[in-house]
């Protein structure tokens, strides 16, 4: 079995983990549902054309993992520990019951931009504040959090050609809560060489910022005041589908193809963020306001598969676009080679490219005396940027099924850091925080 790994990130870093930031970073979500569901249909990969093979009930399989994440410059560290329970029962029956706690801290940029003076923020409890350098991008030092996430599923074949597969998870931190289901039904065609899968799921978060939901575009005011509020909390639904096809070509070469649709409604904005106004002419920081999204968003992604099985090696190719109703389009190539160079050990190395447009309301900054936009935010994982990883797998069988395996992998991030719409000082700085960042896993299965 393979753990799936949700987002390392907290909402409000959203997609700042490594690939799971690159693919995520246009989603303004913690649980990605449409990717879960794409793995499942992944997993089906693996399982063909034997997905109704499991007649014999078999004792629990266990899989864990630890992984750490570590941004560059003292930014945002993680560490998810995961273990994962699964058996498989008699008539092709399967339960998984999988439990991760994610630990974060570090800091992480907040929205506004460098400019060349001292900069101090009101801490998001209202109480408080800190103070960035002349020439920083402005970071929060106060991102610290613990998450504690709870996911099932239960397969049950229909028939000797189909599976419907339902699942749950359950989300918690300090300031987000997360509930939702989902199910999946796929079914074999032309002798087990070609599987049709589709999967719905809904989920429903609930956000209580701490210091409550900032009023959109108010003004940050200074530690103690009153802050502008408009209430505790609030919420947000999402629905998402999946339809994909998986195909046997020919002994060697396996081909998927799905595409997702996802809906988000409610509350999106990420409350810790700000956007900088300056002043029109010489570009100086003249004050900050809340960032405003839209209140819903449509995505859509396709993606595409193939692996082709060499002797004793497989190499995977993919390529994914997404597109939504926000203005961002991205494109990702995922480049994999199983290289299984001992009867029990591989070698399996990665190179990973991603690119993204930026969405319509991004905004390095506003314009102080202006008339304000109708939504707007300076959160650089809207902005347009690319992403390359660089990664290695080694893998070691054991006797009894078990295996052992370490991943490592370094991710880059580049933007626009001057951009054309720069004014006056803010030429001579950096105006987008560029990322560098490592994972490193370790995972036993048993």
């Amino acid at each position: 079995m393979t753990i799936i790994f949700t987002s390392v990130s907290k909402h409000r870093a959203e997609d700042g983990a490594l690939e799971v930031a690159a693919v995520d970073v246009t989603n303004n979500r913690k649980t990605d549902i449409t990717r879960k569901l794409s793995s499942a249909t992944c997993a089906l990969l693996g399982a063909l054309p034997a997905a109704h093979a499991n007649e014999q009930e078999k004792s629990w399989a266990v899989d864990t993992a630890v992984l750490h994440y570590s941004e560059a410059d003292n930014r945002v560290q993680a560490i998810e520990p995961v273990i994962e329970f699964k058996k498989q029962f008699r008539e092709g029956r399967e339960g998984t019951v999988k439990l991760t706690l994610d630990v974060l801290t570090g800091a992480t940029p907040n929205g506004a931009t460098a400019t060349n003076t001292a900069q101090t923020f009101t801490r998001p409890s209202g109480s408080g504040s800190y103070t960035v350098p002349a020439g920083e991008i402005p970071l929060d030092d106060t991102f610290h959090d613990t998450r504690v996430a709870l996911n099932g599923s239960w397969k049950h074949p229909l028939s000797r050609l189909s599976v419907l597969t339902l699942g749950a998870n359950f989300s918690k931190e300090y300031d987000f809560l997360s509930m939702g289901a989902s199910a999946l039904i796929s079914r074999d065609f032309n002798q087990k060489n070609t599987t049709l899968t589709f999967g719905l799921s809904s989920e429903v978060d609930q956000i209580d910022p701490v210091g409550g939901v900032p009023v959109p575009f108010a003004n940050t005011v200074a530690s103690g005041l009153s802050q502008p509020r408009q209430g505790a909390g609030d919420n947000k639904t999402l629905i998402d589908a999946i339809l994909g096809v998986t195909q046997i070509i020919n002994r060697r070469t396996l081909m998927q193809l799905n595409y997702s649709l996802s809906s988000a409604s409610g509350y999106l904005n990420d409350p810790y963020k700000f956007l900088s106004r300056v002043d029109p002419n010489t570009g100086s920081t003249v004050d900050y306001v809340y960032e405003s999204r839209p209140d819903s968003r449509t995505k859509h992604a396709l993606y595409w598969l193939t692996r082709y099985h060499l002797n004793r090696d497989v190499v995977s190719v993919s390529y994914r676009y997404f597109f939504d109703d926000w203005g961002i389009n991205s494109h990702t190539v995922d480049l994999n080679y199983n290289w299984k160079f001992s009867e029990k050990q591989y070698l399996e190395p990665r190179f990973r490219f991603y690119n993204q447009s930026e969405a319509d309301f991004f905004h390095v900054n506003l314009l102080s005396g202006t008339p304000l936009p109708t939504e707007a935010s300076a959160d650089y994982r809207l902005a347009k940027f690319n992403g390359l990883t660089y990664g290695l797998k080694w893998g070691l069988n054991l006797p009894k099924g078990r295996e052992l395996i370490f991943r490592l992998e370094y991710y880059t991030q580049v933007g626009d850091s001057d951009p054309a719409s720069a004014i006056g000082i803010q030429k001579g700085l950096d105006l987008y925080p560029d990322l560098k960042a490592t994972i490193a896993q370790v995972q036993y299965r048993f």
